[in-house]
């Protein structure tokens, strides 16, 4: 999981040993529940080291953030936010590495059908974490 850039070794921001930045807190095939470690905001990965990924970020709050999809280079192409309108959207999509560069729409877009069922899976994935399901 990311060092916000790094991908081996220190990142660049001199603070942290990759993968370190975030913990694991489930794991669903190839989707993972990670919370950031370095502070109680929640902060989304922006690179991976695993092809495909999908991560969910989690707050210390036990509250889902964020889903965050990447490329084959490990680069973020999207992200859906969960947890916070914008431009009156609660979720909303974000494109793009930095958000919004891809989508022309200030910023942010609508859910698609898909990421629909992405965000019920991920939801029904985290209320049953306890049950053992």
């Amino acid at each position: 999981m990311g060092g916000r850039g790094a991908s081996s070794g220190i990142s660049i921001k001199k603070k942290k040993v990759y993968g370190t930045e975030y913990r694991r807190v489930l794991k669903k095939g190839n989707i993972k529940f990670v919370k950031y470690n370095d502070a109680s905001s929640a902060k989304t990965p922006m690179e991976t080291m695993t092809k495909g990924r999908v991560y969910v970020t989690v707050n210390d709050d036990d509250e889902l953030v964020a889903i965050t999809y990447y490329d084959n280079a490990g680069k973020r192409t999207k992200q859906i936010d969960l947890n916070h309108m914008h431009n009156k959207m609660q979720p909303h999509t974000h494109h793009g590495y930095f958000h919004n560069e891809n989508d022309g729409k200030k910023g942010a877009a609508r859910l698609t059908d898909k990421e629909r069922r992405m965000v019920d899976k991920v939801k029904e994935f985290w209320l049953n974490r306890k049950k053992g399901k």
